[in-house]
């Protein structure tokens, strides 16, 4: 009964553990020193108690360290989750058009995007640049393979964004 006991705790400490060090790289990359050094505290905390009870144990199973691999990888699974839909971040969107691109354009404003264009000399492919909610990523990359289904689109994470229209 002390080695169940004992794997469960383990798998649920390494769940909360793991998906609130997840949660504080993504906090972390924006920038949020004070969110992430609380964030850091609590994440080695509880992986200390975790890992010094799991390594100082006179029980010997190789179901200890499968409950601690299975809540590190359940952990980074739910805290990538977490990051996903529920931290709202600023990506941008880089497209480079080869047809359509007045069209393009027009469907990106209509449906509330901004978007900066750059023409690129001597090419009739244009350039475009947009700055959204993460929220909204699909919502873009849906238009533009609708207008242009060759299109070259690159998103990155935004890291500050000053004026401006975001959506």
């Amino acid at each position: 009964m002390n080695l169940v006991f004992l794997c469960i705790k383990i798998f649920f400490a390494r769940i909360l553990d793991v998906s609130i060090g997840t949660v504080r790289t993504m906090i972390m990359v924006r920038g949020k020193m004070y969110i992430t050094a609380i964030l850091a505290f609590i994440e080695v905390f509880i992986w200390f108690l975790v890992a010094r009870e799991a390594l100082v144990t006179n029980i010997n199973s190789v179901i200890i360290p499968i409950s601690y691999s299975l809540g590190y990888a359940t952990g980074t699974f739910i805290g990538t989750y977490i990051s996903n839909n529920f931290i709202k971040s600023i990506i941008g969107v880089e497209i480079i058009v080869n047809k359509n691109q007045l069209e393009l354009i027009d469907a990106i404003k209509k449906n509330g995007f901004a978007v900066s264009i750059i023409d690129l000399k001597g090419n009739k492919n244009g350039f475009l640049l947009c700055q959204i909610s993460n929220k909204k990523e699909k919502k873009l990359i849906d238009i533009v393979k609708e207008y242009d289904p060759s299109a070259f689109i690159i998103v990155n994470e935004t890291k500050y964004v000053h004026n401006g229209f975001i959506k």
